[in-house]
């Protein structure tokens, strides 16, 4: 029989895995975009603000599936149990093709924009860099040298340390220059990409979300842990964007590059810039470690799962790695560097690319929920969502809204990466032939 988590995890254990998940390479990069996107400083922090609250509603969700059907397999498992052995193929093939590598090269291109402001290497600076620490990355995992769990903690602390610092600066002082925004062109579609990038900077909960069978009282702590823990994101990210705001105003974040080095050139000159940039680049290449290391594994146990991808299943006793599995990955994720670098910023282009599919499972996770709900009645569930059915609709509409307007407001990078997903039916329906 299959074991069950434990639950041995204190509140404060899964606020601060909360935190630490959520935050990440995506704050440094998306603020800009959305400042782009959204006519007034009001409107740009009330959209930071509608992140939050959007992102609890999911949270809520995701908990009582995490409780009610504990499993390793996070979505996938979700997934095939309410929809069958079909769609859970198809997630997993988009973490193979799209969520996982197109995240890679996402967190790449942020690496690229901070450390081109460190060694600047003309116009394809930011690709050079996206495309080294790819190649990088996957060579040292190919080698078996792998960070240790302190390192990566340490690491994120280096990233919280980052954000402090450029709250405490960016609030504290005020560039001589600097001025109230006039209001920019805005309106619904701006405001629906504002939210593409705002919520995918929100990502990460969802991983979170699992750790609810392993929390004490998980009935009584477990929307307390929830709300505090999406709740001190929020309160972190206005304070950013409000750091962001007093030092460069809005027009400035539009335009920038990197956010965060120009608030810190603006105040302490080029060496504070220097050292922000120096910071992000240190804690994004860990992040892209960390997700180059998951996700050659989850891939390996995609080839367990479907013999189609029995090629991706070789594990090399002499690294203890998936080799087979880090190269098609490292393979992938270049290739989406390469087709990122022909616009202007290929971390939007990866964002695209991603985004569609990203909520298309999403939306059908919480829908999940209901499916489930109606099909195992007996089910027990340690933690059932408050306000049932409301809110699972709730948060399933912000999805098709969030998933329409990837794909109206993305462009081309939204419509490949839709195909690059349905390139996987055929393998899916040639399985059933099979079988």
């Amino acid at each position: 029989m299959e074991g069950a988590p434990r639950p041995t995890l204190r509140s404060l254990d899964v606020v601060a895995m909360i935190v630490g998940l959520v935050i990440g390479a995506g704050i440094f990069k998306a603020p800009a975009v959305v400042a782009a996107n959204t006519g007034s400083e009001t409107a740009l922090m009330l959209t930071w603000l509608a992140g939050g609250a959007v992102s609890i509603l999911g949270a809520l969700c995701y908990a009582e599936l995490a409780a009610a059907y504990p499993n390793t397999g996070g979505e996938y498992h979700f997934l095939q149990r309410a929809y069958g052995r079909a769609v859970g193929f198809l997630f997993a093939w988009s973490r193979l093709v799209v969520l996982q590598t197109g995240s890679i090269a996402l967190l790449a291109f942020v690496l690229g924009d901070y450390a081109a402001q460190i060694v600047p290497l003309g116009r394809h600076g930011p690709t050079l860099f996206a495309a080294a620490a790819v190649l990088l990355l996957t060579g040292l995992n190919l080698l078996g040298l792998r960070s240790s769990t302190s390192v990566q903690n340490t690491l994120t602390l280096f990233t919280l340390g980052g954000l402090l610092l450029v709250i405490a600066v960016g609030l504290t002082f005020q560039a001589a220059d600097a001025k109230p925004s006039p209001p920019m062109a805005g309106g619904d579609s701006a405001l629906g990409l504002a939210m593409v990038f705002v919520l995918l900077t929100y990502g990460g909960w969802n991983e979170a979300a699992y750790l609810s069978a392993e929390l004490k009282e998980v009935q009584r702590r477990m929307w307390k842990v929830l709300v505090t823990g999406i709740g001190t994101i929020t309160l972190i990210y206005l304070l950013v964007n409000c750091a962001y705001l007093n030092v460069l105003g809005l027009e400035a974040m539009a335009g920038s590059e990197a956010v965060t080095a120009d608030l810190m050139r603006q105040v302490l000159g080029e060496p504070g810039a220097l050292i922000i940039s120096a910071l992000i680049v240190v804690a994004v290449f860990a992040s892209i470690n960390v997700t180059i290391l998951t996700g050659a594994r989850t891939n390996y146990a995609l080839a367990r799962d479907f013999r189609q991808f029995r090629f991706l299943g070789h594990w090399s006793p002499q690294v203890n790695a998936p080799t087979r599995a880090l190269l098609i990955q490292g393979a992938i994720a270049l290739l989406l560097v390469a087709s990122g670098a022909a616009g202007r910023s290929g971390f939007e282009a990866m964002v695209s690319y991603v985004s569609p599919v990203f909520w298309l499972f999403f939306l059908l996770t919480t829908i999940s929920l209901i499916v489930l709900r109606r099909r195992e009645p007996d089910r027990e569930r340690p933690f059932r969502v408050p306000v049932y059915p409301y809110t699972p609709l709730l948060f399933a509409a912000a999805c098709a809204y969030m998933f329409w307007s990837s794909l109206a407001y993305s462009g081309w990078g939204a419509l490949l990466g839709m195909l690059v997903l349905a390139a996987g039916i055929p393998f899916c329906t040639a399985r059933h032939r099979q079988g």
